[in-house]
């Protein structure tokens, strides 16, 4: 299946996409969130789209689509995920997973505008692969983890570079900003997948592409990663990882290229859909 949410931001309604058609699932009467994943809401919705699918309402094309899924717990970010972007950013290679938080103020819709915040001039872009966890998961062995996956989606982990790396303290101060974690458009359970370990992502500034890479790159693959991080914090359903990023952020360029007010980004993953966004100053 294919899970979206769309309307009114902090008003969303759930829907799917069926051979590319969108539908209105609200009847169904859950959103898509916590709860729903922890009892197993993507087998019922799965029964009642089986049973109502004639009698689903399209949704209109001109709708604004919000996160795939309700805000979740947590946003757990993987750094240095990609050796190539390691490399670009003269960091060294970890040797274990690095991890920061996104605050949940940060999610929003794949399409929305992006704030540059105030006083922010190295706003930055990084097109990654999320996996949202489908069940509670504490303590994970690496061989069970798919076990906890529900679905992936196209995330686009915007960072303000002196805010994360030229301030004291830890990287979340640039990566929790307002509007900095676009989701979606869509969430895709696993059998959508063909092979999440070679993925094509791509990320463009005003139609230049700046990344192109492929999640066969990651250092630390999925199930690593959900067992890693569960040995340090209880993932609830409905959380999100999202798994690095590979080279071309506009840090590692000589010299370094940031966003501005009116640039458009764009980004893509395979079987993950495109989002776009547009660049405007916070005011």
């Amino acid at each position: 299946m294919k899970l979206i949410r769309y309307g009114i931001a902090g008003q969303e309604k759930t829907g799917v996409i069926i051979n590319s058609t969108y539908y209105d699932t609200s009847s169904f009467g859950e959103d898509y969130n916590e709860a729903f994943f922890a009892n197993d809401g993507l087998s019922r919705l799965q029964a009642f789209i089986k049973q109502n699918e004639q009698n689903l309402p399209v949704v209109a094309g001109t709708e604004r689509l919000g996160a795939p899924v309700a805000r979740p717990s947590k946003i757990v970010c993987v750094g240095l995920n990609y050796a190539d972007h390691a490399k670009e950013t003269n960091a060294t290679l970890p040797v274990e997973p690095i991890l920061f938080l996104k605050a949940s103020s940060s999610f929003s819709g794949p399409n929305d505008d992006i704030l540059i915040p105030k006083n922010s001039e190295k706003t930055d872009w990084e097109v990654e692969l999320s996996v949202i966890i489908g069940k509670k998961a504490s303590y994970v062995d690496e061989a069970d983890a798919a076990d906890y996956v529900a679905g992936y989606t196209l995330h686009n982990d915007v960072s303000e570079r002196a805010f994360q790396l030229e301030r004291n303290g830890t990287w979340d101060k640039g990566k929790g900003c307002d509007t900095f974690a676009p989701t979606g458009p869509f969430m895709a359970t696993p059998d959508e997948i063909e092979d999440v370990n070679n993925l094509r992502l791509w990320l463009k500034v005003n139609g230049e592409m700046m990344q192109d890479g492929t999640t066969a790159n990651l250092i630390f693959k999925i199930p690593y990663l959900i067992s890693y991080i569960s040995q340090f914090m209880t993932l609830l359903p409905g959380d999100i990882i999202s798994t690095g990023t590979p080279a071309g952020v506009g840090l590692g360029f000589d010299p370094p290229v940031y966003l501005k007010p009116g640039d458009v980004v764009e980004l893509g993953i395979d079987g993950l859909g495109v989002s776009r966004q547009t660049l405007v100053a916070y005011t």
